[in-house]
C-alpha cells in the first residue's frame, strides 16, 4: 500500500513545520542585525553594548528553541511520510544541503555572539551586513527547491 500524499495529520505537521521554519528564520534575520549594531558601539558605551548583548543572547536562545521543532517536524515529513524520498526527488538532496547550511549558519551566529561577549570581535559592521544576507539566500533556495522541485 502506497503512502497517501495528503493526509490530514500530514498537513498539520507540514503547517507547523512551516510556522517553525519561518520563526527560526526570523531570528536568523535579526540576530546579525544586532551584530551590526554591536560592531558599531563605541568602546566607551558600555551600557549600550550590554543591552545589545542581552538582546542578542535572548534572541539566540529563542531562535535555537524554534529550530528544534522546525528540524524535528521536517524529519517527520521526510522519514515518516516519505516526502522527498524515492526516484525523481533530487530536489530533496539539495534541500537537505541547504538545511545543513542553515544549521551551520545558526551555529556560526552562536560563535560570533560568544566572540562579542568575550570582547574579541574582529569584524566590521559592513562584514556583518553582508553576513546578514546569507539566510535570505538560503531561504529563497529552500523555498524554490520545495515548490518548484527543479530536479
Amino acid at each position: 500500500m502506497g503512502l497517501r500524499p495528503y493526509t490530514a495529520p500530514m498537513l498539520w505537521v507540514k503547517a507547523f513545520h512551516i510556522v517553525f521554519v519561518a520563526s527560526w528564520f526570523a531570528g536568523l534575520f535579526y540576530l546579525p542585525r544586532l551584530f551590526v549594531n554591536l560592531a558599531m558601539v563605541p568602546p566607551e558605551s558600555v551600557a549600550e553594548r550590554q543591552r545589545l548583548l542581552l538582546m542578542a543572547r535572548k534572541l539566540m536562545r529563542f531562535t535555537t528553541l524554534l529550530s528544534v521543532p522546525a528540524l524535528a517536524l521536517g524529519l517527520w515529513l521526510w522519514l515518516g511520510y516519505g516526502i522527498g524520498r524515492g526516484a525523481g526527488n533530487g530536489w530533496m538532496h539539495a534541500k537537505l544541503l541547504i538545511v545543513l547550511l542553515v544549521v551551520g549558519y545558526h551555529h556560526a551566529c552562536g560563535a560570533l555572539l560568544r566572540r562579542f561577549e568575550a570582547g574579541r570581535n574582529q569584524r566590521s559592521h559592513t562584514w556583518f551586513r553582508w553576513f546578514n544576507e546569507l539566510p535570505v539566500l538560503l531561504l529563497v533556495a529552500a523555498v524554490v527547491l520545495v515548490v518548484v522541485k527543479p530536479f
